[in-house]
């Protein structure tokens, strides 16, 4: 499996697990220099490859009085106020090309939702960006089917591929999480992420916003590190309730060092047999 390099200092793949970690949306510089510091912090403690996550703009929001964010512009600064005085690598969601050219200017990750994983031209203009892709796995679409998005961004030219499992539709405002997803993706090449705060969303939940079961978060996550991924994304705020946008599923900021405490230990267990055993007769 290929090791990919987001920058000079931070990889994913074939060794410590990378966190993709901060606040569903920009709500303010106040939050967003604040995630950004204290996971820098916890991170650097257990020596785990830091990317730090935003978006300017919750495109799919469930009500069209949601809270959206600060919008592109604005947006931008502040990630490149976060990549450079803090020095850790940049990731936010794009929606539409347009969004494409100035997103890749600043940020080290683009990230496909998973509702546009599809999206051909969307996936390709990324590419072509020469920055890491991370790309979330459909709610609607098999493990097996990100074989063909896989090829989509190599054709386009990108050999930096991050694969995003968080969770299958189940029913009306269920999702489910099937484990097998993260050997049948790993097998594709490429480095998988496991979203372990999206994953326990119930969508539409609460009517006109979505809700969660944030209390199922630690036991996915354990057992996402155990099956194998290579990194995990998490929304993380400090105080999940009061936030704007996911504010049923957001990690509290302050339960997070001691879920990397344990995961770290998990994935140093696992890490030497990931690609190691094959059951197939």
């Amino acid at each position: 499996m290929k090791k990919v390099s987001i920058n000079k200092s931070v990889a994913c793949g074939n060794g410590p697990l990378m966190i993709i970690a901060g606040p569903c949306s920009m709500e303010s510089e106040a939050l967003v220099m604040h995630v950004a510091e204290t996971m820098k912090k916890i991170t650097s403690k257990f020596k785990l490859p830091y990317v730090f996550k935003s978006s300017f703009d919750k495109a799919n929001r469930t009500s069209i009085k949601s809270w959206r964010g600060p919008g592109l512009e604005e947006g931008l600064k502040l990630l490149e106020k976060v990549k450079k005085e803090l020095e850790v690598p940049v990731l936010t969601d794009i929606h539409e090309i347009s969004q494409v050219k100035s997103a890749g200017e600043v940020c080290d990750v683009l990230q496909i939702p998973a509702f546009l994983c599809r999206q051909t031209d969307l996936l390709i203009a990324a590419a072509e960006t020469g920055k890491t892709v991370n790309v979330k796995k459909g709610q609607f679409l098999a493990p097996w089917d990100m074989k063909n998005i896989v090829e989509k961004l190599v054709e386009a030219g990108s050999e930096k591929i991050l694969l995003t499992e968080r969770g299958a539709s189940f029913g009306y405002n269920t999702l489910v999480v099937d484990m097998t997803s993260f050997p049948i993706m790993r097998q594709y090449g490429y480095p998988v992420i496991f979203d372990a705060t999206h994953s326990v969303q119930q969508p539409g939940g609460l009517g006109n916003a979505t809700g969660g079961k944030r209390e199922m978060i630690p036991h996915l996550m354990r057992a996402a590190v155990a099956a194998g991924v290579d990194g995990i994304f998490m929304e993380v705020h400090p105080d999940p309730a009061k936030g704007l946008s996911d504010a049923a599923t957001m990690l509290p900021l302050d339960k997070v060092e001691k879920m990397l405490e344990l995961i770290q230990k998990i994935n140093e267990l696992v890490e030497p047999i990931k690609t190691g055993i094959d059951t197939r007769e």
